[in-house]
């Protein structure tokens, strides 16, 4: 029962790194450019999430809607003022904006919430339990990781049908090819990637009630490291594919969860990285990636 327990451990926490991995995999795939601060967007949506139930004294769900309409609202906003300048200038002037935008954003969590650990209030309890026994009490499954689950396979599969079956995720697909073509037929190229930026944070803040729920304590730098995983997570599955995302978030996840059950707690992120490695030198486009040909 050990394993499998571990092994829905690790599922859930996959599913975590692969909703935040739908965000890097989905503005590098559309805007061709590595957004650092995602990571902190996370925080930002656990912080407005825990002041609207600890403080104010809303219910979860009111909560967590006002969390992902904060942090859309923030992608916008950060989008708007740091990364579209910067549209034609080369990746590394983009690459240490999105690292200034990140440290910004923590050092702004410090000053408003200060550098206290909060603990993240119970979303999940039902009837007085935190989940179902399973085998006499043996296997135990939690609510919040079925509830994680379940959502990951959700906007896993609206994302699908909405860059697949609508009139926006068709323009994001046709900037992702060409967007001086796309611009050429009519499509608002930065209104397109504004749109981007929008569901990859609300996909953010989802993540970090997520994330919070699991792990209750909640820092200015509490999304740093899982942002860091989940676009390994992205890289891994082959960053710009949906379904790479989610392939490659839950398989950090189990990978991550067996290394610290079984070999060590303090190397079992040398052992995911390393996994990574060994991944890309036998395919560097990652495991459902393309890899695209340029001319010189």
């Amino acid at each position: 029962m050990t394993i499998l327990s571990n092994l829905i451990s690790g599922i859930s926490l996959g599913s975590i790194y692969a909703i935040i991995a739908l965000g890097y995999t989905m503005v590098y795939g559309i805007a061709k450019m590595l957004n650092f601060a995602h990571g902190d967007v996370i925080m930002v949506g656990g912080y407005l999430c825990f002041c609207t139930t600890a403080y104010l004294g809303w219910s979860p769900l009111p909560a967590v809607l006002l969390a992902i309409v904060g942090c859309t609202v923030l992608g916008i906003v950060v989008e708007r003022l740091a990364y579209k300048p910067l549209r034609s200038a080369p990746s590394l002037a983009v690459l240490i904006t999105a690292i200034g935008v990140s440290y910004f954003l923590q050092n702004a969590a410090l000053l408003l919430w200060g550098s206290d650990p909060k603990v993240f209030p119970t979303f999940f309890n039902f009837s007085g339990k935190s989940g179902v026994a399973l085998f006499g009490g043996q296997l135990n499954i939690t609510y919040v990781a079925m509830i994680t689950v379940a959502a990951c396979l959700v906007i896993m599969l609206v994302l699908t049908m909405f860059t697949g079956h609508t009139k926006m995720g068709k323009a994001m697909r046709a900037v992702s090819e060409d967007k001086g073509a796309a611009q050429l037929m009519g499509i608002d190229v930065n209104f397109t990637i504004s749109m981007t930026f929008a569901i990859g944070s609300g996909l953010a803040a989802i993540a970090g009630v997520l994330l919070c729920s699991t792990y209750p304590t909640l820092m200015p730098t509490t999304g740093s490291m899982p942002g860091i995983k989940a676009f390994t997570a992205a890289v891994f599955g082959g960053i710009g594919s949906i379904p790479g995302a989610l392939l490659g978030g839950l398989l950090l996840g189990v990978i991550e969860i067996f290394a610290r059950a079984y070999v060590s707690t303090q190397l079992s992120d040398a052992i995911v990285f390393t996994v990574l490695i060994l991944v890309l030198l036998v395919k560097p486009s990652g495991l459902l990636g393309r890899l695209v040909r340029e001319k010189v």
